[in-house]
Formats: structure tokens, sequence, C-alpha cells
């Protein structure tokens, strides 16, 4: 049975200074809303604003809380949100789109828009958890996350900036090489572990309650370097140095913090730190065929 969800309440947070929204995107998104005979409260926001207006958002307790933004507000309202919180609408309003791209297909945001208005129903969104953290698509443990400062500098021209952090990663590589467990097996080596939640994953149904865990085991600098663009921007799975497997729960350590990308965010875990796979995460509003 569909779950069509009720949508008398709306809320919706715009990053009106992210990748891909434009100045104009408040007043076509309340003008798409009409046409679909809906009214929403329409937040447009700049970076230092989103974090407490999405609380104020998901305070409300609407029955639909739209975001137009980035892969981290789409993570932070996940997490605001939780298992028994308002749906999301995660439309691609950044650069990466991570959630948005798996969930409406790699379309601009108003499309996405109708697509979850017109078609949407609510289903529960399983992920990854993480030193109290969550991520929805993916988790990039150890050298490769390190990259994810140099393609931010170079999307923004500071290309001076972007390469001083790939001479970083570059002289970093190799001094941090991990050790994790999957669902309690015996312990193997990696320089890298990427973790993919079923949603983002091309091998795995939607609905699987596991992750797809990848050891990435380089033999050198060039290999780190390529493997890092292959994870951010193409199927690494066809990597060479890509031994992937799934499970329910991993076990990482590393004799120093672990540098990690979750949904295209730069954190910094502890030494010794467990991630297990959650079935729900947060339910989101999701067209038919998706999950």
């Amino acid at each position: 049975m569909i779950d069509r969800p009720r949508l008398a309440s709306i809320e919706v947070v715009i990053n009106v200074a992210s990748g891909s929204v434009g100045p104009g995107a408040p007043e076509e998104m309340a003008r798409l809303l009409l046409e679909h005979g809906v009214k929403a409260q329409i937040h447009a926001c700049q970076p230092a604003e989103l974090m407490e207006q999405l609380r104020a958002s998901v305070d409300a307790a609407p029955d639909l809380l739209i975001t137009l933004a980035g892969d981290g507000t789409v993570r932070a309202a996940a997490e605001l949100c939780g298992r028994d919180g308002p749906v999301i609408a995660p439309l691609p309003g950044g650069t990466m789109n991570m959630l948005p791209h798996a969930v409406y297909g790699v379309r601009p945001w108003p499309e996405a828009l109708k697509l979850a208005l017109e078609t949407g129903s609510v289903r529960d969104l399983g992920g990854g958890c993480i030193d109290g953290s969550r991520f929805l698509c993916a988790a990039i443990l150890g050298s490769p996350a390190r990259l994810a400062k140099v393609r931010e500098s170079a999307r923004q021209g500071q290309f001076r900036v972007a390469f001083d952090h790939l001479r970083s990663a570059v002289q970093k590589a190799f001094t941090g090489r991990l050790r994790y467990q999957l669902d309690g097996r015996p312990r193997e080596k990696a320089e890298a572990v990427i973790l993919i939640c079923p949603i983002a994953s091309k091998v795995m149904d939607a609905q699987e309650p596991q992750l797809e865990a990848a050891a990435l085991n380089p033999t050198g600098v060039v290999e780190i370097l390529r493997l890092g663009v292959n994870a951010v921007i193409r199927d690494w799975r066809v990597d060479p140095a890509v031994d992937s497997q799934f499970c329910k729960r991993v076990r990482v350590w590393s004799a120093r913090r672990i540098p990690a990308l979750l949904d295209g965010e730069t954190v910094v875990l502890k030494a010794n730190t467990l991630i297990r796979y959650d079935p729900r995460i947060c339910r989101v509003l999701m067209p038919p065929g998706e999950a």
C-alpha cells in the first residue's frame, strides 16, 4: 500500500548561497508549490543561518520539510528529523547532490520537486551511524578523504590552495593505514575503507539492510589520487585496488585520528571507530521505483 503523505504544513529551507540554487529560487519554489495546491513557509538562508533555521523548521513539526541545499544540509536535516520527525524532500541544490540524485535521479530541482509531490510516498531511509553522526549515501575513511579539500578549493577557483591541499594529502598518504573488521570477521588492513548505503549502491536493492564495504589497497601515491577521483566522481568498484564486501557493523582502528568524508562533508573521526547500519535514519518523500 502506498503511503501518500498529508501535506497540510510544509517548511522549506533554501541555502541561497549553495552551488545550484540561484537568487530566484525562493520565488520559483513558492510558485511551483502553489501550482500543486500547497502552501509553505519558505526560508531563504545564508550558510551561517542554516542550522538555526533547520532546527526551527523541524521544531515546527511540519508534514514535510523540503531542503534545497548541499549534501551537508541534507545530512543535518536527516539527523534532526530522525525516524519519527518530519518527512524530508531533499532537492538538489549543492555541488555533488548525493542523496537528492539517489532519491530523485539526476534532474534539476524543479523537476525533482514535481516528481516528489506528484508521485512520492513516504519511505524509511536507512544509512550508517558513526560517532553520533549519520550518513545516508557514503562514508570514506582514510587517505582519499583528504582529497575533498582539493576538490572544494579547485571548485572555488582557489588553485594555489588546492595545490597546497594536494601536496599535504600526498605527504600524508600511507602514514595512517587502517585496520578494520566487518561483522566480527578476521581483521584486515587497508589504506582506506568506503561504506555505501543501500540507496546509493549500484549492486544492492535500496531496502537491503546492510552496507556495501570496500577496502582500498593502493600501492603508491598515484593510485591514492586515482582512488580519490574514482570515489568522488566515478564508480570506484572499477578500480583494481578495490575489494568489496557487505556488512552491518564495521570497526575501524588507526594509530591516529581518521580523516573521513560523510556524504561529501569532511570530518575527523576517533582512532577507534564503530560504524553500524540503521534501517531507519529518517523518512523521505520518494517516487516509486526508487526503493
